[in-house]
């Protein structure tokens, strides 16, 4: 007796677990679903007016003091900084260059911000939901970044995550500064991404690096479309725990009422035909601490606080200019997601992505070319680099690539 006894205990145990399976996906995807809308109600703040871009997007104009940098515990009582200190001598004139046409976002064509706010693009529940988990969202992998002097460039060790770069090392950087055409890569898988930047690092590029990014990028997973668009991100931890895409956490203090951190770009340049493309500046003011951010030669967008970082409270130790996309394939296959217009850096100018004038600033708050420029690539058949130099452009390269081709399998 005391066998059947055990035995329909059993049976009833069994029951209750398998019934408790039935329903735990429906409660799981319950619980998701309430998390990220409680998350998407702490990003979305309270708007003075919306505007409905033809992209899809909503972008909404919020009061500059209401923005996410003050959910951070440490800017509760902070006083916004709304102009730089010093702004970088000796910046590069495009006077040289020959004329093209001005590049805007898209949501431009329906509206602008009035001053005292600052424009957020609107975040969706399926953004969220898109991401593996409601605390990933708006989070690169971690050891997203490249040392290129010091790893082994064997494609299994890299998660996936591939570049073509020019850098400098070994000084102390106070800020960089490029020109970079704009493209709109195709992605084979949407978890996969493709992006050009400027990175500022500080750190042993374990689990301390500190990383200042901006640049363009085309993020199904992140924005749920192939548009390209304009990005910035930061992390004191090595993409462990700290930092954002853009305003998705308490960080970057923006005080620019025109430009959309994550909205898309337009126009973008084309194979063979118009190109367009936009320039970037980020340098550490050196009586507040602070890193600023300025796009094209008038829109200073705002600053991260000295106080994120550990290593970039000072300087950076390196800086990096190109592109890096992720490849989601499986067994040491090769994706076909491209980076830059999907060409190699050989094809030259109205064919392949660039970045021109590229330049440091140094520790008197000079803009400079810098100097024992070296190159990285882990797949040269898959993307490459091609760097040179001219009166017209400065310090440049080309680069970038198809990903997947006869001598990329």
């Amino acid at each position: 007796m005391g066998a059947l006894k055990l035995l329909l205990l059993l049976i009833l145990v069994s029951l209750s677990l398998m019934a408790a399976a039935g329903k735990s996906p429906r409660h799981r995807h319950r619980h998701r679903w309430l998390e990220a809308h409680t998350h998407m109600k702490k990003l979305n703040k309270p708007h003075l007016k919306s505007i409905k871009s033809p992209d899809g997007d909503v972008i909404d104009c919020v009061h500059m003091a209401h923005q996410p940098a003050f959910d951070h515990p440490l800017l509760r009582n902070h006083t916004i900084q709304m102009r730089p200190n010093f702004h970088p001598e000796g910046v590069f004139s495009d006077s040289k260059v020959t004329s093209r046409a001005s590049i805007t976002q898209l949501w431009h064509l329906k509206g602008r911000c009035p001053e005292g706010t600052i424009p957020i693009r609107r975040t969706k529940r399926d953004d969220i939901l898109r991401a593996s988990s409601v605390e990933s969202y708006g989070k690169k992998r971690a050891h997203a970044t490249v040392k290129p002097s010091s790893i082994d460039i064997d494609f299994n060790a890299q998660n996936g995550h591939q570049h073509a770069i020019t850098y400098v090392e070994g000084g102390q950087y106070y800020g960089a500064k490029a020109t970079m055409n704009v493209w709109s890569p195709k992605i084979e898988q949407t978890n996969e991404f493709s992006l050009s930047q400027i990175w500022i690092l500080g750190g042993t590029f374990g689990e301390d690096l500190n990383s200042i990014e901006a640049g363009w990028q085309v993020s199904p997973d992140l924005y749920g479309d192939n548009n390209t668009r304009l990005f910035t991100y930061w992390t004191s931890d090595a993409y462990q725990a700290t930092g954002c895409y853009n305003l998705l956490c308490s960080g970057f203090v923006q005080i620019n009422n025109d430009i959309a951190m994550g909205a898309s770009i337009y126009p973008i340049s084309s194979y063979k035909g118009s190109q367009y493309d936009i320039s970037l500046l980020i340098w550490k003011d050196p009586k507040e601490g602070n890193w600023w951010m300025q796009f094209g030669n008038s829109h200073v967008l705002g600053y991260w606080p000295a106080f994120l970082f550990s290593y970039l409270t000072d300087s950076a130790s390196m800086i990096e200019w190109g592109g890096e996309v992720v490849n989601s394939e499986p067994d040491g296959q090769h994706t076909s997601t491209q980076m830059g217009s999907g060409h190699f850096p050989d094809q030259g100018f109205a064919n392949a992505a660039y970045f021109r004038n590229i330049q440091i600033v140094g520790g008197s708050n000079n803009l400079r070319a810098p100097e024992d420029i070296a190159t990285f690539t882990e797949q040269p058949s898959c993307y490459d680099v091609q760097t040179g130099k001219s009166d017209d452009w400065g310090n440049y390269f080309f680069y970038g690539g198809p990903g997947r081709n006869p001598n990329c399998l």
